[in-house]
């Protein structure tokens, strides 16, 4: 007989500059014209060819039991058409292979801004209540296949986590 999973709720905030600062940035609309500066995207895509595409999701829930990261590129990621999303993150930490769950966040991203994750940082998402969402992604053309390692909760700990 299996134990049945254990759903751990994560409080999703809407995300700001300040409280996302450990996962990444977040990236609102500037003027055009403006100079390069700490608000713009701090990009690390020197180890590899960058890849900018255009990903559509289809109803994702709020729900997920597993987590990845890359280690070898930031990654950004945005909504179309203004829809609001979420995503669960946790900060880096390249020593070990399993993400704190203590440490881990949920964000409500509105669909005018766009987050980079800093290398490393553990991520779940795009998730959404929406039918279809397209979604702007920038990393690595191969980040998927030579830089994707992911983390099973509820292989380790018979755990999903929800976002509420």
């Amino acid at each position: 007989m299996s134990t049945p999973k254990t759903v751990q709720k994560l409080r999703a905030e809407w995300i700001t500059p300040e409280n996302f600062r450990r996962y990444g940035q977040v990236i609102f609309p500037s003027n055009d014209g403006k100079s390069f500066d700490a608000e713009d995207a701090q990009l690390l895509l020197d180890k590899g060819v960058p890849r900018f595409y255009i990903m559509q999701l289809h109803r994702r829930g709020r729900n997920f039991h597993t987590i990845t990261r890359h280690v070898q590129c930031t990654q950004c990621l945005g909504s179309l058409f203004g829809k609001d999303w979420l995503m669960a993150v946790c900060p880096p930490n390249n020593d070990v292979d399993e993400p704190a769950i203590e440490d881990i966040a949920a964000f409500r991203i509105p669909g005018n801004c766009f987050i980079k994750l800093e290398v490393g940082t553990w991520h779940a998402g795009p998730y959404f209540e929406h039918e279809v969402v397209d979604f702007y992604n920038l990393e690595l053309s191969d980040t998927n296949i030579v830089d994707h390692f992911t983390h099973d909760f509820l292989k380790s700990n018979n755990l999903e986590f929800e976002m509420v």
